[in-house]
């Protein structure tokens, strides 16, 4: 118990003994915003051995809860209470889903089994967190479906991506299932190695492995109006092949197509070059001369893990980024509470919840554009500048001593305004002997290194492109054909992705598009808790076109327009339309397109259950003979 966070075992304790009197003070802990809280919670001494040693008594008698499902007044009370602030009361049954106290997925309705008759095959494409999330859904559900994954097994980016100190930058019990097994995270920022055994469990856990096919790519998909299904050409081990299914889903997300560069001279260099998603297996780049180009999230996770073991290290940076410290970012999780979490009753749920807070809505209200703020070159209102200052402190003591860097670390855009970075030891590997910050521009790579501006080469025997993904493509690279003849790519032309919900596209009926256009989450979140929301909006589509003997739904234009106009509308009163800076999240008009403008219980809401008033319904055709 010595290990136990107190603001979370106080929840225990309602559960277990149904005594309010442990919301009451002295029990109340104080707010803490840390991502990694301090487990004493603030409370005094003797009010934590008073809380660990009624826990204690309560699992030795190891009676059944006095209370499961608090519902939603008194679950907005224990929220309250465990955070040390005011929480809304629509976030009470958001959390209880998350916490399985109440059903997050879909069942049928009493009243309701789905037509024997009836063809409902699903096709998935993509095994990655989406895709496990849908899959494990409509197992739930009973629908049958099928997952395609081009790659050798499952995982998705996090099977892909094997880069040195590649990792999670959300804590890992808010980028994990409300569903399935309880994994022992070693720490709360676990590698990519940890990840990808997590969902590998879960894929086992809840029976998907035999509907995934793996090593087998979506060549193509073709609408068959007559028949009401999907068409889809897929080449896989043994060739190529056909699959008809009722439903298309594309389970692909933004960051699985890596973007390279146009720079003169690539095709010479003399020695290995590649993107930083396509890290070859078995490289070794100790005592060798290393170049990377670019300067973003994988870069900051990248350097430093292996600055310490290269001859030289060149860093080419196009902008500075703005990044956060984390106290406890390499914390081990202590065997005490590994043990905590998985054997005392709701202690995993609410120590899940305080890490989704921590890491989610309370960002984007500061992100907010104050038109009487005096200062928009540098930030966006009091509370942005505040946070500029903060960050700006921590660099100047990061780099104290060295001009040189400070010159080139500190961004000239508001904090938020492009994704927040962790900071992983960035600014200390940067004074290491070896380590050089490159911000002259690239004039073009030569055979033996990289050439600046300024004439000057840079010899390296490695080049790795950190320069992200295709963000303006997304699912339209699949070769989806609808309505028409009319392709996705065509729907989404001259770099304008959108899609109703981020989900749904007008002219593609019975389609899909998880962690599509405006559903990635820039304040806070997880992809994780996205792909639970999209998955339960999917299946309620499912449920309702069954329910009503529809074969076809099509999103309606005007839909999709009017959630467009208030996207885009409140897109305008926030940091990421700022001017003055480039960023990944807007697209070459100066749309944001990728990142979600609301809170995550507002989407939570708005996708939890689909209304066919929103479609075109097409009655279900004719079983054939």
């Amino acid at each position: 118990m010595a290990a136990a966070d107190l603001r979370v075992l106080l929840m225990v304790l309602v559960h277990a003994s149904g005594d309010l009197g442990w919301l009451e003070p002295p029990f109340c802990p104080r707010r803490d915003v840390n991502l990694v809280a301090d487990p004493a919670a603030g409370l005094p001494p003797d009010v934590q051995q008073r809380i660990r040693q009624a826990a204690v008594e309560m699992l030795a008698v190891g009676t059944p809860p006095a209370i499961h499902d608090p519902g939603d007044t008194l679950m907005q009370r224990m929220m309250s209470v465990c955070l040390g602030e005011s929480v809304p009361p629509e976030y009470a049954r958001l959390t209880r889903e998350e916490m399985a106290l109440v059903p997050r997925r879909l069942g049928w309705p009493a009243s309701v089994t789905r037509p024997a008759g009836r063809d409902d095959h699903v096709l998935i494409v993509g095994a990655g967190v989406s895709g496990i999330a849908l899959g494990a859904s409509l197992i739930e559900l009973g629908v049958p479906f099928t997952i395609v994954e081009k790659a050798g097994d499952v995982g998705g980016a996090w099977f892909v991506n094997r880069y040195p100190g590649c990792g999670v930058d959300t804590p890992n019990h808010a980028y994990s299932f409300s569903f399935g097994p309880r994994f022992l995270w070693p720490r709360h920022f676990s590698r990519r190695e940890e990840v990808l055994a997590y969902l590998r469990q879960v894929v086992e856990a809840v029976g998907l492995r035999w509907h995934i096919r793996l090593s087998t790519q979506l060549m193509g998909a073709t609408w068959d109006e007559e028949a009401q299904q999907w068409v889809a050409r897929l080449r896989g081990p043994e060739g190529d092949s056909e699959l008809r299914s009722r439903v298309l889903v594309s389970a692909i997300g933004q960051l699985s197509d890596p973007q390279l560069p146009h720079i003169e001279g690539a095709g010479t260099f003399a020695g290995e070059s590649f993107h930083s998603a396509n890290w070859p297996q078995g490289l070794k780049v100790e005592g060798r001369r290393v170049a990377i180009i670019g300067t973003g999230a994988t870069v900051m996770q990248l350097a430093p893990e292996i600055a310490d073991t290269v001859r030289s290290l060149a860093i080419y940076q196009r902008s500075p980024q703005w990044a956060r410290p984390i106290p406890g970012y390499r914390d081990p999780i202590g065997p005490e509470a590994q043990w905590l979490l998985a054997h005392v009753p709701y202690y995993a749920e609410w120590f899940r919840f305080t890490m989704f807070w921590r890491y989610g809505d309370g960002l984007l209200k500061t992100l907010k554009k104050d038109p009487d703020w005096p200062h928009p070159q540098r930030a966006v209102n009091a509370v942005n500048d505040r946070h500029r200052r903060e960050l700006t402190d921590f660099i100047h003591a990061e780099l104290e001593g060295r001009p040189d860097l400070l010159a080139k670390c500190i961004p000239d855009y508001p904090p938020y305004g492009k994704r927040i970075l962790l900071d992983n030891d960035w600014y200390r590997m940067l004074r290491k002997p070896g380590v050089e910050l490159v911000t002259e521009p690239i004039r073009r790579i030569a055979g033996a290194g990289i050439e600046t501006a300024d004439g000057t080469l840079r010899e390296a025997d490695v080049i790795v492109y950190a320069t992200g993904f295709k963000l303006t493509e997304m699912a339209a690279r699949l070769n989806i054909i609808g309505r028409g003849g009319r392709s996705l790519a065509q729907a989404w032309g001259d770099d304008d992705l959108r899609a109703y919900l981020g989900v749904m596209v007008p002219g593609f009926p019975n389609f899909f598009c998880m962690i599509g256009p405006g559903t990635s989450s820039g304040h806070g979140g997880s992809i994780t808790f996205q792909s639970e929301c999209q998955a339960r909006y999917i299946t309620s589509c499912l449920v309702r076109m069954a329910e009503q003997g529809v074969g076809a739904i099509d999103v309606r234009p005007q839909v999709l327009d009017d959630y467009q106009r208030r996207f885009d509308a409140e897109h305008e009163t926030l940091i990421w339309s700022h001017p003055g800076m480039s960023t990944y999240y807007r697209n070459r008009h100066g749309r944001v397109f990728t990142v979600l403008p609301w809170r995550l219980v507002d989407y939570w809401q708005a996708a939890h259950d689909a209304d066919l008033a929103d479609f075109h319904c097409t009655r279900q055709a004719p079983v054939s003979a």
